[in-house]
C-alpha cells in the first residue's frame, strides 16, 4: 500500500496497478506512486523545473470590495448611588438598541434558573458573603457571548467594580468603546438618596422634593428604604469611589466624564451625542479596515516563494523538537483563521507529520491535543467561545468504545494546562459530537479526529451537529470520513452518495503530507502543502551534505494533485490534461 505520509489511511495506489519494475534510483523513473486527493483552491502558478516549464492559468482570489457590517457599540457606564445611572441606561438601550447588562439582574436570573454557576453564587448570597469576582465575571462573560449581544452590542451597567474584574475582562479582550462616568457632587447624591421614597405597592421611586407623589394616598404609604439613611449612603459612596479608583488606569484612555447634576434629558443629550459620534467613527473605521484587508490580500497574493521560510527539515527524527511542532501549530492556526475570516464555516485540517500520527503510536495523541489546544486558546483570546469535541462510544459489545487512538482523549483534554485565567469552563468547553452539544453561546467547534469505524458511522451525528451549528464554524482536525462497510443497517440512515457528498462538503483549510517511495516510509522524498487560501505546493527533499537537507519547490497546483501529477512533477514532465483520471479512479480521487 502506498504511503504518502506516516498517517495515510487510504492510498489510491492500492487501486492502481503498481509499476512493473519499481526502481529506487535517484532519477525516480516512474517509481514514485502517491495517493491523490482533488479539492479546489484558488491559485495556480508558473514554475520552472530544470528545463521544463510548467504553466497553469494564473488565478486571483476574488476580493469582495464591500463594507463589512459595522461593529455594534460597546459601552460601560459608572455612577454613584442616585447618580441617575439607571435612568440613563434605559434611555441608551432604547435609543441605540444595545443589550443592557446589569450584574444584579444576571445574578438573579442565574439563581432563578438554577444553573451551576447560579447555585454557586446562591451559596455565597445565602451566607451573606460577597459573590467572588471569578463567579460574577464568568456570568458576565457568558452573557456577553450570546448572539443578541454580539449582534446588538452591549451596555455594562456598573461593571467591572474592581481591578480584578477589569483585568479578567482585558484578558478576554472584552473592552468598551467608551467608559461613561456620571459625576454628581456628594451632597447632591446624599440629598437624592435620603429624600427617596418607595411605594411598596407599585415599586415606584419618588423623591420628597424633586419628584413628589401624585396624591396624598400614595404619599401616606411611601416608605424609606433601609439603605437610604445618610450614614449608609456615605458608606456606599466611599466604597464606590474606591472601586472607581481601582479601575481608572484600565479605562482612562476611553473614559468620558459627564455632568450628571442636570435634568435627565440634558444628561442624555450629551451621552447621545457622544455615542452617535462613536457610531459614525466605527462605520468609517469598518470601511477603512475592509479596504486595508483587501489591500493586504493583494499584497499577500503577490508574495514570492522566497518570502516563505520553507519546510522544516529532519522530519523523520522523532520526537520532533518543540520548534518544529510550534512551526506547524502556527502554520495551521494562521490558515484556519484566514478561512474563518473569509466566512468559511465547514473546514478540515489534514496534517500528517510523523509526530501527529497516533495510528502508529497512540502516545502521539498528545501532540494532536497540543495542536487542538493552540487553536482553541487562540480563538478564545479573540473573544470566541470554543467547544472542543471528541466522539464518544461508537457501538455495543464488540464495537463498544471508540477508535483506539481516541481512547482517553477527553481526559487528556480535561487535565491539560489551559492557563490560570479561567478560560476552561467559560471560553473553552469540552463536549462530544452530536446536535445536543450545540449551545447558543458557542462560537466555534473543533472536532478531534472524527472517524467512521466498521459497523458504525459518525456521519449522522456529525451532520446533525453541523445542521444545529448553522452558520458557526466547525473545524475537523485530521478527520477520517471515508465510507466503510456497515452492519445491522446502522449506516443506512443516509445513502452512500449522501454520506460521501456530506464528507466532501468540508473544505480543506490546511494540508501537509510527507511523500515517500511506493511501499516505504523512508527516506522522505518530498512534501505536499496547502495553506488557505493559497495553491497546493509540491516540494522535493534534497540532500545538500550528509547532515544537511532542504526542500525545493517543484510545482504548484490549483487543486490537490493526483499521484500521476506528482510523479510527473518529480520527473520534470508537463502534465497532459487529457490523461487526467476519469471514471471510477477520477471519482475516488475526488473524494478520498
Amino acid at each position: 500500500m502506498l504511503s504518502c505520509s506516516a498517517v495515510a489511511t487510504l492510498s489510491l495506489a492500492s487501486y492502481l496497478p503498481p509499476p512493473s519494475k519499481p526502481s529506487l534510483s535517484p532519477s525516480l523513473h516512474s517509481s514514485l506512486y502517491f495517493s491523490s486527493i482533488s479539492l479546489p483552491v484558488q491559485f495556480s502558478s508558473h514554475h520552472v523545473c530544470g528545463n521544463i516549464s510548467i504553466k497553469a492559468k494564473p488565478l486571483r482570489k476574488r476580493l469582495k470590495i464591500v463594507s463589512s457590517a459595522t461593529e455594534p457599540l460597546r459601552v460601560m457606564i459608572s455612577g454613584a448611588p442616585a447618580s441617575g445611572k439607571g435612568t440613563q441606561c434605559e434611555m441608551i438601550a432604547q435609543k441605540f438598541g444595545v443589550v443592557h447588562i446589569s450584574t444584579g439582574d444576571i445574578l438573579r436570573a442565574e439563581v432563578s434558573a438554577g444553573t451551576e454557576i447560579g447555585n454557586k453564587a446562591k451559596e455565597y448570597m445565602n451566607s451573606g458573603r460577597l459573590v467572588p469576582d471569578e463567579i460574577v465575571t464568568a456570568m458576565v462573560t457568558t452573557r456577553l457571548s450570546l448572539k443578541d449581544v454580539k449582534e446588538k452590542g452591549w451596555l455594562l451597567d456598573g461593571f467591572p467594580r474592581s481591578s480584578a474584574q477589569a483585568e479578567s475582562l482585558e484578558k478576554r479582550s472584552i473592552r468598551p468603546d467608551v467608559y461613561v462616568m456620571l459625576e454628581v457632587p456628594d451632597d447632591v447624591l446624599i440629598d437624592r438618596c435620603v429624600g427617596r421614597r418607595l411605594d411598596p405597592l407599585t415599586g415606584k421611586i419618588y423623591h420628597v422634593k424633586n419628584f413628589p407623589p401624585e396624591n396624598e394616598e400614595i404619599k401616606d404609604r411611601l416608605v424609606t428604604r433601609p439603605d437610604d439613611t445618610e450614614e449608609k449612603v456615605k458608606s456606599r459612596l466611599e466604597i464606590y469611589k474606591r472601586n472607581v479608583e481601582s479601575i481608572l488606569s484600565t479605562y482612562s484612555d476611553v473614559m468620558v466624564e459627564i455632568n450628571g447634576n442636570r435634568a435627565k434629558e440634558v444628561v442624555f443629550e450629551e451621552i447621545n451625542s457622544l455615542l452617535l459620534r462613536l457610531q459614525k467613527d466605527k462605520e468609517e473605521k469598518s470601511k477603512s479596515d475592509e479596504l486595508v484587508r483587501n489591500e493586504k490580500q493583494l499584497d499577500t497574493l503577490s508574495l514570492d516563494k522566497n518570502n516563505w521560510r520553507g519546510i522544516p527539515t529532519k522530519l523523520n527524527n522523532i520526537p520532533h523538537s518543540r520548534e518544529i511542532r510550534e512551526y506547524f501549530y502556527e502554520d495551521v492556526l494562521q490558515a484556519t483563521k484566514r478561512a474563518i475570516e473569509d466566512g468559511k464555516t465547514r473546514l478540515k485540517v489534514e496534517i500528517s507529520i510523523p509526530e501527529l500520527n497516533p495510528e502508529m503510536d497512540v502516545y502521539r495523541i498528545g501532540t494532536l491535543m497540543e495542536l487542538v489546544r493552540i487553536l482553541a486558546l487562540s480563538f478564545a483570546d479573540d473573544g470566541k467561545r470554543v467547544k472542543v469535541c471528541v466522539q464518544g462510544s461508537m457501538g455495543e459489545g464488540a464495537l463498544a468504545g471508540m477508535p483506539l487512538q481516541l481512547a482517553g482523549t477527553r481526559k487528556i483534554l480535561e487535565f491539560m494546562d489551559w492557563g490560570d485565567d479561567g478560560v476552561m469552563g467559560t471560553f473553552v468547553n469540552i463536549g462530544s459530537i452530536g446536535a445536543k452539544e450545540v449551545e447558543e453561546q458557542d462560537g466555534i467547534y473543533i472536532l478531534v479526529a472524527p472517524q467512521n469505524a466498521v459497523g458504525n458511522c459518525i456521519i449522522g451525528d456529525l451532520k446533525a451537529m453541523t445542521d444545529a451549528a448553522s452558520h458557526r464554524p466547525v473545524i475537523l482536525v485530521n478527520p477520517k470520513l471515508r465510507d466503510v462497510p456497515g452492519s445491522s443497517g446502522i449506516m443506512q440512515t443516509m445513502g452512500r452518495e449522501e454520506r460521501l457528498a456530506y464528507a466532501a462538503s468540508f473544505e480543506i483549510c490546511y494540508f501537509f503530507r510527507l511523500l515517500y517511495y511506493y511501499g516505504t516510509q523512508y527516506p522522505i522524498m518530498g512534501a505536499l502543502r496547502m495553506s488557505y487560501s493559497y495553491e497546493y505546493q509540491l516540494y522535493k527533499r534534497v540532500d545538500e551534505s550528509p547532515k544537511k537537507e532542504k526542500y525545493e519547490l517543484l510545482s504548484k497546483f490549483e487543486k490537490r494533485p493526483s499521484g500521476e501529477e506528482i510523479n510527473d512533477a518529480f520527473e520534470g514532465k508537463v502534465r497532459d490534461k487529457a490523461k487526467e483520471s476519469k471514471g471510477i479512479w477520477g471519482f475516488l480521487s475526488s473524494i478520498f
